[in-house]
């Protein structure tokens, strides 16, 4: 079993594994992954760089997966002068058998001065025999990684890297702003991102922000659910106003204090790498890492007790055992950020 096990595991790559925010040119560039806003990056920052060592460089775009035989060879062979070539090859996980015969071909035998990069999404495993080649070294390639960007905590590092790798600072609420006002579209958070870049000078706080972008933000029941646990009584009640008046509805409010609250009685007490933990309780990283983040703003096994029986004293009120559903929040909210009985 463990022979079998050995055997079947991975193969690491022979080649150079790079930062999409640090590629750099080489006769086979593979930009994998599915996040299309850093491969664009990416082959932008390759295509300047070798620009920018000879202004004369040819630059071709070709479709792997609209392929006409022999257009590889013809557009990476030498000129008459002798220019630099750039080919950018899209849709390789698409490839069609006349691209993928040519491709494997061609890392046999790279052309002198030129610079091919290969996107594939990942979306399937179409090219694997060429993917295959390339990490193992055929070419002289490089690889250049675009993982997907999902997470919140990974949009704010996306945001966060982008004023870093600009040599400014942003402060963490205006960065939580930020990546909440375009929650939905990467390209939207990395454009609004350069646009706070070119328009101002100096430090980015969250006036700036919200005096671009303050009207994109909407309260969500996680925005009043986590002012509420960290114990921010004021930003919570304001919070919740905010997502009523936004038509948000009382019955999704009160079940994201109770997912938020169950998650953390779940991993509160509990020791270990996060990673551990997360597949002990059938959960992510990222849930486990925020859980003990909140953990930390003065909760203990009592309190979370009392605020986990509050809520679901209001979610029974909000279903219908009461008349006044927003009194059922505002009383559930007072308990949460407190952590106290009402009215003690």
């Amino acid at each position: 079993m463990a022979a079998r096990r050995s055997g079947s595991a991975k193969k690491p790559s022979a080649i150079p594994q790079l930062s999409w925010r640090e590629p750099r040119a080489a006769p086979i560039v593979l930009v994998s992954g599915p996040e299309e806003v850093c491969a664009e990056r990416a082959t932008a920052a390759i295509r300047d760089a070798l620009k920018g060592d000879d202004p004369s460089l040819e630059v071709t775009d070709l479709r792997a997966d609209d392929y006409t035989a022999g257009t590889l060879l013809g557009v990476t062979s030498p000129s008459l002068f002798g220019e630099p070539r750039l080919v950018r090859v899209g849709g390789v996980e698409k490839c069609s058998d006349a691209f993928l015969q040519e491709a494997l071909a061609y890392l046999e035998a790279p052309q002198e001065g030129a610079t091919v990069v290969l996107r594939h999404t990942g979306a399937s495993v179409r090219g694997k025999k060429l993917l295959d080649g390339i990490r193992g070294g055929a070419g002289g390639g490089v690889e250049v990684a675009c993982p997907a960007i999902k997470y919140d905590r990974d949009r704010e590092a996306f945001a966060a890297g982008e004023f870093r790798h600009a040599g400014r600072r942003i402060a963490p609420r205006a960065l939580g702003a930020l990546t909440q006002a375009f929650s939905g579209d990467l390209a939207e958070l990395a454009a609004a991102c350069q646009q706070l870049l070119q328009d101002t000078t100096g430090d980015i706080d969250e006036k700036i922000v919200d005096r671009y972008y303050g009207g994109r933000v909407e309260t969500s029941a996680f925005d009043v659910a986590d002012a509420a646990i960290a114990g921010e009584y004021g930003r919570a009640l304001l919070t919740l106003r905010h997502a009523l008046d936004s038509g948000a509805d009382p019955v999704p409010l009160v079940a994201a204090f109770g997912m938020k609250l169950r998650t953390m009685a779940r991993v509160g007490g509990r020791r270990g790498p996060s990673r551990q933990i997360a597949q002990e309780l059938k959960m992510t990283d990222w849930q486990v890492d925020r859980a003990r983040r909140d953990l930390q703003a003065g909760w203990s096994e009592r309190t979370l007790g009392l605020a986990i029986q509050a809520v679901a004293r209001a979610d029974a009120e909000v279903k219908g055992a009461s008349r006044d559903p927003v009194f059922a929040l505002e009383r559930m909210i007072t308990v949460v950020a407190t952590r106290a009985p009402f009215g003690a």
